[in-house]
């Protein structure tokens, strides 16, 4: 998997290590590259000094490619300890490490904690959860994202997220496959 702009651009982050280190039944469906760049264009005039955050972190490609197209900061937030450590290593080897913070947490129980609020918001949990729209109730209710802020949610197409959670309301939606 390679990073599709910015300073990065053409840099590959090493998800096979990601694929190899799972916990229990955990599971790892990264963004796919399509996706990542479509999101990026959408997103082209927000991105510069933004601050991101990059929920269910993953391979941390998504938050990777952030920093690489500008973003201010990027904190990633993932569960599982192995890919926490490949994400800093990944970050780290791209020199972005002064812009992000990766933390090793469970996503609503970071959110709870978390005082911070971001212009950007990407959530892809896990395709089998029902967690996409708690979360994004749980980030309206806990005022986690700007006024104008976006958030991003990648889900499996046989489920549809509801147009209004809180405050936050649907403003688009595009399909990519699954």
């Amino acid at each position: 998997m390679r990073i599709s702009g910015g300073t990065a651009k053409g840099r590959k982050v090493g998800i096979k290590k990601a694929f190899l280190q799972r916990e229990n039944s955990d599971e790892l469906r990264p963004t796919s590259a399509k996706v990542r760049a479509a999101v990026f264009n959408i997103l082209a005039g927000r991105i510069e000094g933004s601050a991101f955050l990059d929920l269910y972190a993953g391979t941390g490609a998504v938050g990777i490619e952030a920093l690489s197209r500008g973003a201010g900061r990027v904190v990633f937030v993932e569960e599982n300890h192995l890919r926490v450590n490949i994400i800093k290593e990944f970050v780290d080897r791209f020199g972005f490490g002064g812009k992000a913070l990766v933390v090793r947490s469970r996503v609503r129980d970071f959110l709870k904690k978390n005082e911070d609020r971001f212009n950007l918001i990407f959530l892809d949990p896990p395709y089998a959860s029902e967690e996409t729209m708690q979360i994004i109730s749980l980030i309206d209710e806990l005022g986690t994202s700007e006024e104008d802020g976006i958030i991003i949610a990648e889900h499996s197409s046989k489920r549809e997220l509801g147009e209004q959670a809180g405050e936050l309301r649907l403003k688009k939606m595009y399909k990519y496959g699954d």
